[in-house]
Order: structure tokens, then C-alpha cells, then sequence
């Protein structure tokens, strides 16, 4: 009798917090993921053209600005620019410093499988686009990016569903987003496992139609490519 009532009390936490759950991941969660990777692309592909420069001061400090993001953990950086610059009289919301922090760490991930992709395309195809009097610039946008967005895809969605779940770590600086509902949830009804459980579903939801989507677009380049 009592293992009965407790799984109806579960069952109806679980149903009663999936849609608030699920609003902070639309709210909060997609478009954290979606201004941060849209930003740390950005960042990326000028951070990618500057360590492939022949500018000395360029190379330099784009090496050490991917050396220190990807060098540091993700959840230090948050702490620095929400906790840390607040010391220092530096005062950032939690969205905000959790977009500044997303967007320079994946900046510094994406840059290189961007720098990956350009270095993969053939020098042929930069000594063809020379031949015909190109400026390097415009190698870039008409004859080697092209052929960089293609390679490029598949790790870039890879990172971009890997960024959907470490959107988790803005619970660490009051970011409403989904983990931290589910810890508050979590911290009203008792039940930490099943909620938790449910979060995770729930980012498994978001993953595999991202994957799938991934998919589509994967194929759809490599139909091009066939063509």
C-alpha cells in the first residue's frame, strides 16, 4: 500500500513539473544555445583566419586566447565573470555572463574545426584561385569555405548538441534555465532522482532531434556533393 502511494506521489511530481521543466529548456536553455553558438561561430571564424595569418601579433594572441578557453573548465570561466568580476566592482546578470562565457569558450572549440576545415581543402584550390587573380580574401568566401562548411558540419553539430547540455552548468550562476527549475523543484517535493531523471530526459529530448537534424542537413550537403 505505501509502495503504491509513493509511486502515485512520484508519478504526479513528474507529471505536474515535465511542462514547467520544459518551458525553462524553450525559455531559457534553446535560446542560451542558440545566441551563444551564433556568437562563438562568429568569434570562431575570425579567430580561425587569425591563427592561419601571416601577422605575427594576430597568430599570437589568437593561440593564447584558445589556449587559455580551452584550457580552463567551462564552470571556472562562468565563476570568474559572474563571481569574480563582481569583485572587482565588474557586475554582470547571470544571462549575460553566461552568454559572454558560452560564446568565448565555444569560441575558442569552434575555431578550431573551422582552422581544421580550411587546412583540409587542397592547396590546388588556392593556387587555382591565385591563378585567376583572386585576392585572398576572396579565395576565402567563393572557393574555400564552401568546401569548409561541408567538412566542417558534422563536428560542428556535434558541438552544438555538446553545448545544448552544458547550457547545465548556468544553474551554477542562477541561470533560470532547465537544471536549476529541476533543482528547485527538487528542493519543494524531496524527490531529487526522479526529478533529475526527468531533466535528463527531457535534454534527451532536445539532443536526439538535434541529431536527427543533423542528420538531414549531413545528408542533404553530401547530395550537393554528389551532384
Amino acid at each position: 500500500m505505501f509502495a503504491d502511494e509513493r509511486s502515485q506521489r512520484i508519478i504526479g511530481i513528474l507529471t505536474e513539473s515535465f511542462f514547467p521543466l520544459l518551458k525553462a529548456g524553450i525559455a531559457f536553455t534553446i535560446p542560451l544555445t542558440l545566441i551563444t553558438f551564433a556568437l562563438g561561430l562568429i568569434l570562431a571564424f575570425f579567430v580561425a583566419l587569425a591563427r592561419m595569418s601571416n601577422i605575427r601579433i594576430l597568430t599570437a594572441i589568437s593561440g593564447f586566447y584558445v589556449w587559455v578557453f580551452r584550457g580552463t573548465p567551462l564552470l571556472v570561466q562562468l565563476f570568474i565573470l559572474f563571481f569574480g568580476l563582481g569583485s572587482v566592482g565588474i557586475t554582470l546578470d547571470p544571462f549575460t555572463a553566461a552568454v559572454i562565457g558560452f560564446t568565448l569558450n565555444k569560441g575558442a572549440y569552434t575555431s578550431e574545426i573551422i582552422r581544421a576545415a580550411i587546412l583540409s581543402i587542397p592547396k590546388g584550390q588556392w593556387e587555382a584561385a591565385y591563378s585567376i587573380n583572386m585576392t585572398r580574401a576572396q579565395a576565402i568566401r567563393r572557393i574555400i569555405l564552401p568546401q569548409a562548411v561541408r567538412v566542417s558540419i558534422p563536428p560542428l553539430g556535434n558541438s552544438f548538441i555538446s553545448l545544448v547540455k552544458d547550457t547545465s552548468l548556468a544553474a551554477t550562476i542562477t541561470v533560470t534555465e532547465m537544471f536549476q527549475k529541476g533543482q528547485q523543484i527538487a528542493a519543494v517535493y524531496y524527490e531529487p532522482l526522479w526529478l533529475y531523471i526527468e531533466v535528463a530526459f527531457i535534454y534527451l529530448i532536445f539532443s536526439t532531434v538535434l541529431s536527427w537534424l543533423q542528420t538531414k542537413l549531413e545528408r542533404r550537403f553530401e547530395r550537393g556533393i554528389a551532384k
